[in-house]
């Protein structure tokens, strides 16, 4: 197969995108238009209540956005006009039968697409239970049975992520997942019973007049206790490795590609260095930790934090679907970098602290917020015994302080109870992943990149080694400034 003519295989193609929104979905999009100005056309699918809505999403959440920039100055005023040729954005939802459509577009876009790709997906680790299935594992089922209605489809790529694995150490493989997979021996896992489960407790909680802000509590907590008693650490993977199951039940003989990125970070190349949008896994601690608000935290330094950038993962999906078209088998790729590049807690850390050191945040009074090197504890006995102590004298110390008319103390330990919160919070949140066990394998990935070099592929367009990645340089002179410019 020659990969020399990957950009023209682009060419005449009609592609829908859904989660059009989403930080993948935008690169993957302005990647394509930047490429092959002769792709056909691209249907977006945005969750809006009209097309109205629709496309004034398109405008500000897609087009408008700064990763756009490289495209708008190459076509200059011709910008407007290219995408309003090249992009339909059509206003839906996954989560529906159907994605939501009419007829009447339903009927256009089953003859007029070829490939379709689903990116669509919350991921919010501890979303409601509800919305996790509807989006995560419902949404794959009404993509996969909207693309066997189309009459010229040639593939279909899902976009899952490697951490459906749940908490498994070892060497991961690129294997799919069979309907009912199960992690901790515990059996019985049914899609369609989790779903009445849902709707179920949904309903019994609204019909006790119950405030909106608990119902969305207890449903949150539902999910995460069915993740759990199933063998996965959060709602999000749980659902997307339900979704992974039903892709492969319903797919028939479809041409599928699962796509499993690890942790997305930002752009390494293109179209730009350092393109970021929304405060993604490891991004959270960056921030806290660059503004001076996280100087205690929990992890292992040993731990492998898998990373890869959003630019190389999307030249990934392209060349995959280069590899796939027309080919009636499901194959997964785990796109990562924990295998053949590794990257340790203990040396981002040290990433951050040098960057920070150097680079230090200036806050809203104007003044540079020095950080020190912070304590990290491996032990979570130790961590939380630390911090059961702490509570106990922070309360005979402010009562002393209280007496004593010392506010500067006060405020003192206030701040410092501030930090140790936010570390709570955090750690509680990424604990599955501050201590993961597991290395991604990734030799379908690997074989592809090495298959497609050697018959043609322009690796300046479509790089997607993670080995040629030097995370040093990636973190302090790209990512870390990309973070403070974007989040904070």
């Amino acid at each position: 197969m020659d990969f020399g003519n990957t950009i023209e295989f682009l060419g005449n193609k009609t592609i829908l995108v859904t989660g059009a929104t989403g930080f993948i979905a935008k690169i993957l999009v302005e990647k394509i238009l930047r490429i092959q100005p002769d792709v056909k056309k691209l249907y977006l699918l945005v969750r809006a209540r009209d097309a109205q809505t629709a496309d004034a999403r398109l405008q500000d959440e897609i087009l408008g956005k700064e990763l756009f920039k490289v495209l708008r100055e190459k076509l200059g005023s011709n910008f407007e006009s290219f995408t309003s040729e090249k992009i339909t954005v059509v206003a839906g939802d996954t989560s529906y039968e159907n994605l939501g459509l009419t007829a009447e577009q339903m009927k256009e876009m089953y003859e007029d697409i070829d490939i379709v790709i689903n990116v669509a997906a919350t991921t919010k680790f501890e979303e409601r239970y509800d919305v996790a299935l509807g989006v995560n594992t419902l949404g794959p089922k009404h993509v996969v049975n909207f693309a066997k209605n189309c009459a010229k489809i040639q593939l279909l790529i899902h976009v899952s992520t490697a951490y459906v694995c749940g908490e498994k150490a070892g060497i991961i493989s690129e294997s799919p997942y069979a309907m009912g997979e199960t992690l901790n021996g515990v059996t019985g896992l049914d899609i369609e019973s989790e779903k009445k489960l849902a709707e179920q407790t949904l309903s019994t909680l609204k019909s006790s007049d119950l405030p909106e802000k608990v119902i969305r509590q207890k449903m949150k907590n539902l999910g995460v206790q069915r993740a759990k008693f199933y063998g996965w650490p959060n709602t999000y993977v749980f659902t997307k490795a339900m979704g992974e199951m039903l892709v492969g039940q319903l797919r028939g003989g479809l041409p599928v590609i699962i796509m499993r990125p690890t942790i997305v970070c930002s752009t390494l190349k293109e179209p730009f260095p350092g393109w970021v949008e929304g405060c993604r896994t490891i991004d959270s601690v960056a921030v806290t930790y660059g503004k001076g608000s996280l100087s205690f935290f929990l992890a292992d330094k040993s731990s492998v934090l898998d990373l890869i950038p959003a630019d190389m993962f999307v030249n990934s999906m392209i060349v995959a679907m280069k590899a796939h078209v027309n080919q009636p088998s499901l194959t997964v790729y785990q796109v990562g970098s924990s295998y053949r590049n590794p990257v340790s807690f203990k040396e981002l850390h040290e990433f951050h602290f040098q960057y920070f050191t150097k680079n230090p945040w200036t806050n809203r009074e104007g003044n540079l917020v020095k950080i020190g090197k912070g304590l990290v504890l491996s032990n979570i006995l130790i961590f939380e015994m630390i911090l059961f102590m702490w509570q106990f004298v922070l309360q005979m110390i402010l009562i002393i302080a209280t007496r004593m008319g010392r506010s500067d103390l006060q405020r003192t330990l206030f701040n410092f109870d501030k930090k140790l919160k936010i570390a709570m919070k955090l750690v509680d949140l990424y604990k599955p992943y501050l201590f993961f066990k597991g290395i991604f394998a990734d030799a379908n990935t690997e074989k592809l990149f090495i298959t497609a070099r050697e018959n043609g592929l322009n690796e300046d367009v479509f790089n997607f080694d993670p080995i040629g990645i030097n995370w040093k340089d990636y973190f302090i002179n790209v990512h870390l400034p990309s973070i403070v410019k974007y989040l904070f």
